[in-house]
């Protein structure tokens, strides 16, 4: 029987790989893991975790409006952005290592440098070692696209850059329409930054409720960020520390900094996978079975690299099935249905299950159930911001597959939303279930009256 040095070999060292070395070692396990930048993975580093930080920063701009209304009076804030990336950086110092002290607790061997696949069982090290597992984990996440053929493409920055500015951009220009950028849209804005959004479709946010784009769209626009759809860049010229973006409509934009959130794609690109037989497909993707498990018997693959559902969350459960299933004894699969996400923009999103349009694809005849209302803060402090709260119904069975919500809190909302749809929850149980008053939340069990489209029958 041919002896491997060891049981896993993991490369990448972010939310989902850490999770799998955890729960494989735990079980008597031989791991290792190899990360080539920062043990944390993008989430950790310069992802979720970063961007909720400068979220929750950009909106002291608001509490401090909001306190007037409230009796508060105090002098003119002022902010310091070299603070806030200080702060920001002490706290990923503290979750790298505490990632770091988990590794350890449970003795796996980190690798601080580049790995590469060079077989089904074997791994080559950036330093030259050549390393044998008997099973190989791909969990190297995704990496911002930009494009390569654009004049001045390198004067731009993606989300890696923004957290570790020097300085704060004055007059920022976003392009791209997803989560990413409208948050950090929101984030600049929130910081007193001049803010304009390009996006090349119709209408930002692709894939999401309708009514959850065209709210989120009406409040930012009326927070003073400029959305500007239907368009590209044609060329980005910089003159000093300036830059100039030409849009394909004519138009110039001067910014002192260019963000470039336009998608993610899987980052499998020089990792050996094709040359050892593991199959990606269009878009670079390394391809699995329902239990991770690429074209190599030997190789597996969880995350973002997969293409799947790219949320932190996911990786880790998938992390942690693949290491109950392979090393266990505990077969386990993820279940893809009823994901509750976020957008923390401002004002934020939550929203879990079928938007309007899959419901209505999906079940055929389903109900509507919607409000809007300002919240009790913003009437007091006298700010004319709405909450958007929206149940969706499949009519035959009377099951609440979808909520959407628009407005503070909304991220923390949808998760207990979620536990509901995913046990099936009815709208009788939603209207049976007692308000909590006073609060925002109330309003998704006090939906009584369908909604009907103009020009559509009421049932």
């Amino acid at each position: 029987m041919q002896e491997f040095e060891y049981d896993l070999f993991v490369i990448g060292a972010g939310s989902g790989g850490v999770r799998a070395a955890r729960i494989a070692a735990s079980y008597g396990s031989r791991v290792a893991i190899a990360e080539e930048y920062r043990v944390g993975g993008t989430c950790v580093i310069r992802g979720c975790v970063p961007k909720k930080i400068l979220v929750y920063a950009s909106r002291f701009s608001d509490e401090f409006e909001n306190a007037a209304g409230f009796g508060w009076s105090f002098s003119e804030p002022s902010f310091d952005w070299p603070s806030l990336i200080a702060v920001k950086d002490k706290e990923i110092a503290r979750l790298e290592a505490a990632y770091g002290s988990t590794l350890a607790k449970f003795n796996v061997e980190v690798f601080a440098e580049r790995a590469t696949v060079s077989g089904p069982n074997e791994i080559v090290l950036a330093s030259g070692r050549k390393i044998t597992a008997k099973y190989i984990l791909i969990a190297t996440g995704g990496r911002p696209n930009l494009d390569p053929n654009l004049p001045g493409i390198e004067h731009v920055i993606t989300s890696n850059e923004a957290f570790d500015l020097k300085t704060m951009p004055r007059r920022v220009v976003v392009a791209g329409g997803g989560y990413i950028a409208v948050e950090f849209a929101s984030i600049f804005n929130g910081l007193g930054a001049d803010v304009t959004l390009v996006y090349r479709g119709e209408k930002i946010l692709r894939g999401f409720d309708e009514d959850l784009r065209d709210g989120l769209t009406a409040a930012m626009t009326k927070r003073g960020i400029r959305i500007v759809t239907g368009q590209v860049f044609s060329k980005i010229e910089k003159s000093g520390g300036a830059l100039a973006g030409h849009l394909t409509g004519g138009e110039i934009l001067e910014a002192d900094a260019i963000m470039f959130a336009i998608g993610r794609s899987p980052n499998s690109t020089g990792l050996g996978l094709e040359a050892a037989g593991v199959k990606l497909d269009g878009e670079g993707a390394v391809v699995v079975d329902a239990g991770s498990r690429t074209t190599v018997a030997s190789i597996y693959a969880v995350g973002d690299v997969t293409n799947r559902v790219n949320l932190t969350p996911v990786a880790i459960r998938e992390g942690h099935a693949f290491a109950d299933s392979v090393f266990g004894g505990k077969p386990k699969s993820v279940d893809y249905k009823m994901i509750p996400t976020a957008v923390f923009a401002t004002p934020e999103i939550g929203t879990v299950g079928f938007s309007e349009h899959e419901a209505r694809m999906q079940f055929g005849a389903v109900d509507i159930y919607k409000g809007s209302f300002r919240p009790m803060k913003s009437i007091i402090a006298g700010r004319d911001e709405r909450m958007m709260m929206k149940v969706i119904v499949e009519a035959a069975s009377d099951r609440v597959v979808g909520v959407h919500l628009l407005g503070p809190d909304s991220a923390e909302i949808a998760q207990m939303a979620a536990i509901a749809l995913r046990m099936g929850a009815t709208k009788s149980d939603f209207d049976q279930t007692m308000a909590l008053h006073p609060s925002a939340a109330e309003e998704l069990v006090t939906l009584r009256e369908k909604w009907v489209a103009p020009g559509e029958a009421a049932g």
